[in-house]
């Protein structure tokens, strides 16, 4: 026979849960800290990117002194301006997708290396890692600085000579097309 505190203790205790309920409470979790990540990590990233000067300078020179003149190329299409540096071991991840960017030659793509060298430095690294893509050589990170530039690698889009958008850290290739996509049709 069960005494009145022994049946007390059993109907005071929580049901188990079914299987189908402990799958929906992982789910449940897994998309609360998931939210909470992007949330975080978006906050974070709009801190980090750079932000348009008031008088920028879009008339640059290359490394091997071609003028490239980002207010007309961005008034085709969406161009990518990407802030990288030989010595950033995570644009050594990033490089290879902005050179298959620029090479698919949907939209333009300029990047600007800071603090990496002399041009004869900096066309050393781009041959050594076989890269294409346009390169402006920022010797002394003045360019950088005038975008208010935090981290490497940062990439900015332009349309029409304004900033559309900013963002910063490793950003697959589907990312920057879609961005790109997206400024050109608002």
């Amino acid at each position: 026979m069960t005494t009145d505190i022994e049946s007390d203790k059993v109907s005071a205790q929580k049901p188990k849960k079914t299987p189908k309920q402990k799958v929906w409470s992982v789910f449940k979790t897994v998309l609360l800290y998931g939210l909470i990540f992007a949330v975080i990590y978006t906050a974070i990233n709009w801190w980090r990117q750079p932000v348009m000067p008031a008088n920028p300078q879009l008339q640059l020179t290359d490394y091997q002194g071609q003028t490239v003149d980002l207010a007309a190329l961005s008034h085709e299409q969406p161009t990518l301006v990407y802030f990288w540096g030989t010595w950033c071991s995570i644009c050594s991840i990033t490089s290879p997708t902005i050179d298959k960017l620029a090479a698919a030659s949907n939209y333009p793509v300029v990047t600007i290396a800071i603090k990496s060298g002399s041009d004869q430095a900096l066309q050393g690294y781009l041959n050594a890692n076989r890269y294409d893509f346009t390169t402006i050589n920022d010797q002394e990170g003045l360019i950088f600085d005038d975008w208010q530039g935090q981290v490497t690698p940062s990439y900015v889009i332009l349309k029409d000579g304004e900033m559309t958008q900013g963002l910063t850290g490793i950003q697959p290739l589907w990312s920057l097309k879609l961005r790109l996509w997206l400024s050109s049709v608002f």
